[in-house]
């Protein structure tokens, strides 16, 4: 039996935000939290310590992508995913299907699982639940998802509900191949892209099937914000108050408040790190572009609010010249500012959770932004 638990530890009173807590044998995840992406068994550009340093709780690794290299097996040999990297806090894998998904005309649905070609040398597999779920378990994730399909934006209601119905009769296979002595939690994920009567029959299946935690599929897959706001809206009320809610693959700064606000307690998304790495850097104010012959001569932090290594130790001009230079050390200090500035924006979002101020956090958040986006238009 799984040693996971989720406690539920206070609620704003004027909105759905939650401050709560995760149980894993490798540690407390304390919620709502950002989760960095470690694709590859590695968060791009960060070292372990690094990744503790700047307070990350738990990483993400990517199911597809180690499937195929360096191979399941072989990290099993070498004593699963936390030892591999020399992680030993919590991790989350994905079930790969967002990947098989995306690749297009190199793959074909089928019952029985996703025939698809490899990116790397174009050989041929198939990816099934019971495929998806064994490939977890040899990486020993912390927590596992269930294999699903990522339904794209736009797509016909027949469509939605089709590749729904198959993603729950998918979820109740790897619920069935983890088995109840399982080590890890397995949560499902709610499909039904943009109908609400969906996402209500795909959460209403899927908790009949029980799952350790819940997470909010479909969303970030090329949609406006205000579409994507309106799908936690009718969403995330019909998840289970007792477990995790998870939203994939989300997002923006904007995004995570606005989430949070809607209820949601845990998020992922490689765009603290993308970002860094073409120069766009998050602060309390906004984005800036790092790039820009404005900063050249800037002797002033990224951010004079942040409290990060880099903000403490470098210039906004020295991190432009990094940058023009191609030196892989702008790199490496783009992505630690941007990953700090995500989880510290968490860390202050649970603290106005526990003191019921996080309405009032919000309207500050985006009262700072409106202001830096009017001064740049004047």
């Amino acid at each position: 039996m799984t040693p996971f638990q989720f406690a539920l530890l206070n609620t704003d009173p004027q909105s759905a935000a939650r401050r709560g807590r995760i149980r894993t044998s490798r540690g407390d995840i304390e919620t709502p939290i950002f989760m960095p992406v470690g694709t590859q068994a590695t968060v791009k550009g960060m070292l372990p310590e690094g990744l503790k340093d700047i307070g990350a709780q738990i990483i993400l690794a990517n199911t597809y992508h180690l499937f195929l290299r360096p191979g399941h097996e072989r990290v099993r040999r070498f004593g699963g995913l936390h030892r591999f990297m020399n992680w030993d806090r919590p991790i989350l894998t994905d079930s790969g299907g967002f990947q098989v998904f995306s690749l297009g005309e190199l793959r074909r649905i089928t019952e029985e699982g996703v025939v698809f070609q490899s990116h790397l040398d174009g050989s041929r597999h198939l990816l099934s639940p019971e495929l998806s779920v064994a490939v977890q378990q040899a990486l020993g994730a912390d927590i596992i998802m269930a294999f699903d399909e990522c339904i794209p934006y736009p797509a016909t209601r027949e469509y939605v509900l089709h590749s729904t119905e198959r993603s729950t009769r998918w979820a109740l296979r790897c619920k069935q191949a983890l088995g109840e002595e399982a080590q890890q939690a397995l949560f499902g994920i709610v499909q039904g892209g943009m109908h609400a009567d969906l996402r209500r029959l795909s959460s209403d299946q899927l908790q009949e099937i029980g799952f350790d935690g819940y997470a909010v599929g479909g969303l970030s897959v090329g949609e406006e914000a205000e579409v994507m706001y309106e799908a936690m809206d009718f969403t995330l009320p019909l998840l289970p108050q007792d477990r995790p809610r998870y939203v994939m693959g989300v997002g923006t700064p904007e995004n995570l408040i606005e989430g949070i606000y809607r209820g949601v307690d845990m998020f992922d998304c490689v765009m603290p790190t993308r970002n860094a790495r073409n120069g766009v850097l998050f602060t309390s104010f906004g984005k800036i572009s790092i790039k820009q012959a404005r900063y050249q001569d800037d002797d002033q932090p990224i951010d004079p609010a942040c409290g990060c290594y880099v903000c403490r130790n470098y210039s906004r001009g020295y991190l432009r010249h990094l940058y023009q230079s191609g030196e892989i050390l702008a790199s490496v200090l783009n992505t630690h500012h941007n990953l700090h500035y995500y989880l510290d924006l968490m860390a202050q979002v649970r603290q106005a959770i526990e003191e019921g101020s996080f309405s009032q956090f919000r309207r500050q958040f985006h009262r700072q932004r409106q202001a830096q986006t009017k001064s740049t238009e004047e």
